[in-house]
């Protein structure tokens, strides 16, 4: 994959002429586009609504403008401390995605990244290729009854992601997606990095596992309990095992 960064009046846009091959700033935005519309899910896993689908299908990219959650979210919404491009999170985060891309993991093609500078601060957006068919592991887990191959396939699919170093900052059971094959793919990885092996590992684990009991009591419908955990940590460590 290769990148081509052009500057701005305020700031810089970096992308892959093989994925997009002209840019404007105008595409980072909804009006930017003929067809764009905004992703919904159910419990919460269309993220803080500032994700669209844009473009026409078969072709569609998912626009996506940074926001801050948690308790500063309600305080500063979408701006960052201007540290330097490369330590954008848009930046960061298309470089991440086209090297797992490389590497032949299930993530998100790379499109377009952008920041925007405002004084001290910037704001940011990152435009990714839209993987057809997948939905939120909660969503599917809502819809049909995985069986004991299907969390061990799960669990398989998060090792091979943390066996290439992959940290996900906020690995739950929104940003866990599965295709219509049933395979896993990741999204969404701002502040991810690449890192040796180590106690993030099961860090991440642990976090994808209190994902899944708080949809749970959102959802007791929900088709899952603790035998499916134990069932994706059979096929996580069968893995390591075997790596």
């Amino acid at each position: 994959m290769t990148e081509t960064v052009e500057q701005t009046r305020r700031g810089a846009i970096l992308y892959d002429r093989q994925v997009i091959s002209s840019i404007s700033e105008d595409r980072f935005t909804p009006r930017g586009w003929l067809h764009a519309e905004p992703i919904r899910g159910r419990l919460g896993s269309s993220g803080r609504g500032n994700t669209m689908y844009v473009g026409n299908i078969p072709r569609q990219f998912v626009l996506r403008h940074y926001v801050r959650g948690g308790l500063i979210g309600k305080l500063v919404r979408d701006r960052y401390v201007w540290t330097g491009a490369d330590d954008t999170r848009p930046f960061r985060e298309w470089r991440m995605l086209a090297k797992m891309s490389d590497n032949g993991l299930r993530v998100p093609r790379p499109a377009a990244a952008r920041y925007v500078r405002r004084g001290p601060f910037y704001t940011a957006d990152l435009i990714t290729v839209r993987v057809p068919g997948v939905q939120p592991l909660s969503t599917w887990i809502h819809a049909q009854v995985g069986g004991e191959a299907f969390w061990q396939d799960l669990g398989r699919g998060i090792h091979d992601f943390h066996s290439h170093g992959v940290y996900h900052a906020d690995m739950n059971a929104y940003n866990l997606q599965i295709d219509a094959a049933g395979e896993l793919w990741m999204l969404d990885f701002d502040r991810g990095r690449l890192l040796p092996a180590g106690p993030w590992q099961q860090k991440t684990l642990s976090r994808l596992h209190r994902s899944l009991q708080k949809i749970k009591t959102q959802d007791p419908q929900l088709h899952y309990d603790e035998d499916c955990w134990e069932q994706l940590l059979a096929g996580y460590f069968a893995a390591s095992r075997s790596a």
